[in-house]
């Protein structure tokens, strides 16, 4: 019972090694192969290491984020003062109002178009998008099959990451009333050029 117990340990020590030194996501399916395990095993282990990390009990200064496919360490949201000062982080990368606005009604009413956003938003929308794309914050995921064929756009994962979200059910209700989104339907091939072609670079938020 102790050889197995010790063996656990290590097993979550190499995890932890793992996380700490990737200093971003890592799949599930990479830290299961390297470790010798199956990825059904190792996504519970790593689940259950979470449960303890990001317990209210805890006093860790890290949480551990599990995401469908990946997971990450954190820091707690309570320590970035600490942080930024003992490292000498500025304050900045915050999103200005209308991306911050653009973002939230990507979020609640994904998959969109830049058309249903300027028509919610009431102004264009084309600078704020193209920010968020920037970022990383929004992608493309296929075509509306509809007369132009108009990019549809998502949140991504680093937006749940950014926003400390493990997934879209940890959005905030809201009550705000929409215009009824485009049902047609989907088409997933994005390989022709789109309105964003000339978008290449994805920026951290500070």
């Amino acid at each position: 019972m102790n050889e197995q117990l010790e063996e656990l340990k290590s097993v979550e020590g190499a995890i932890e090694a793992i996380l700490y030194a990737a200093g971003y996501p890592v799949k599930y399916e990479k830290i299961a192969e390297v470790l010798g395990l199956d990825v059904r095993n190792t996504k519970k282990l790593i689940e259950h290491m979470a449960g303890e990390f990001n317990s209210e009990k805890s006093k860790r200064g890290i949480n551990l984020l599990c995401f469908e496919d990946t997971c990450q360490f954190c820091t707690k949201e309570q320590y970035a003062p600490y942080i930024r000062e003992a490292l000498g982080i500025r304050r900045g990368g915050n999103l200005s109002a209308s991306s911050m606005e653009v973002l939230a009604i990507v979020a609640y009413n994904q998959p969109i178009t830049r058309t249903f956003v300027d028509q919610v938003r009431g102004v264009d929308s084309s600078y704020a998008m193209n920010s968020l794309i920037d970022k990383g914050l929004i992608e493309a995921c296929g075509r509306l099959d509809a007369p132009g064929r108009p990019m549809l756009y998502v949140t991504t994962e680093k937006f749940l990451r950014v926003f400390g979200l493990l997934s879209l059910a940890e959005l905030p209700a809201t009550e705000t009333v929409l215009p009824p989104k485009e049902d047609t339907p989907i088409i997933t091939d994005t390989d022709d050029t789109d309105e964003n072609a000339g978008v290449t670079s994805v920026e951290e938020l500070e």
